[in-house]
């Protein structure tokens, strides 16, 4: 059918992305985590956000894609998983008690990931953002959705920035050596190592507004390092990084030491008695 030019939808509506219940918890907490009717008018402006985020392909929604019945059905499903409710739960998924749990572990820094979704979208800042995770995959961690994520790697890959926040570490007469396990691309690849380094926006999610970046929200960090950042929450700063590394560092040394101490002393009896 798609071949002869005709338009193809699903049968059955796309599973609700992290983002979506981000949003939709958001409300829930505003209700006092009480799910909310259809004809409320809270879901209603909900349901009409919901079908503008870039999340989910057009071929991927039918007719009754987060329309209102859908968006209040959700509502209950998290207001029912919450630890006070007595009664039974709703049909849910994992990833509605997954954020349920991160409102209720840090429900400030929830809030203002729901109110930036909400700011990106009437902007039309994260609109613009939907092919920019092509290469997010399952290493790439973030409760606060992929839609704030995006954005996030599209700062870290901006060109100009880098340029400028590389000559700034030159101007200082630095190198370009990770931030956080100091690897020098230059010092191991020569030539072909020269001048590369990636760069890190240390600024967490629920933070990065749509304000201007700075250099200094930005760190130089290898390849390896960065995937480490970002594989899981919470990411940690490449400073805190780097003392991890170098914790692990010294633990190795002082086993090593302790494992040649002791060879050593194991080693002197048979000395002794070939004597």
């Amino acid at each position: 059918m798609k071949r002869l030019g005709f338009e193809v939808k699903a049968v059955q509506n796309p599973d609700w992305a992290r983002d979506e219940i981000i949003l939709a918890c958001d409300l829930v907490m505003a209700n006092g985590w009480k799910g909310l009717d259809a004809q409320d008018s809270r879901v209603i402006e909900l349901s009409a956000l919901l079908q503008l985020l870039p999340i989910h392909a057009d071929a991927d929604r039918n007719e009754t894609f987060r329309n209102p019945n859908g968006v209040a059905r959700k509502t209950f499903d998290i207001a029912t998983r919450h630890p006070d409710y007595r009664g039974k739960p709703t049909k849910g998924g994992a990833l509605d008690v997954e954020v349920l749990h991160e409102f209720l572990a840090r429900s400030d820094e929830m809030t203002e990931v729901a109110h930036l979704i909400r700011e990106g979208i009437s902007t039309g800042d994260l609109q613009d953002l939907a092919q920019v995770d092509d290469d997010l995959d399952d290493d790439f961690s973030a409760p606060e959705g992929r839609l704030l994520l995006r954005r996030h790697r599209a700062r870290e890959r901006n060109k100009g920035l880098r340029k400028k926040k590389i000559e700034s570490v030159h101007r200082k007469g630095g190198a370009l050596a990770c931030e956080a396990c100091g690897f020098d691309f230059e010092e191991v690849y020569g030539e072909r190592g020269a001048g590369y380094v990636e760069c890190h926006h240390v600024v967490p999610l629920h933070e990065a507004g749509e304000g201007k970046t700075k250099l200094s929200d930005l760190s130089l960090i290898c390849a390896n390092c960065h995937r480490m950042i970002h594989r899981r929450a919470p990411w940690p700063t490449p400073g805190e990084l780097r003392a991890d590394i170098e914790a692990r560092r010294r633990a190795r040394l002082h086993e090593a030491a302790v494992i040649g101490q002791q060879r050593t002393e194991a080693a002197v009896p048979s000395a002794t008695q070939k004597g």
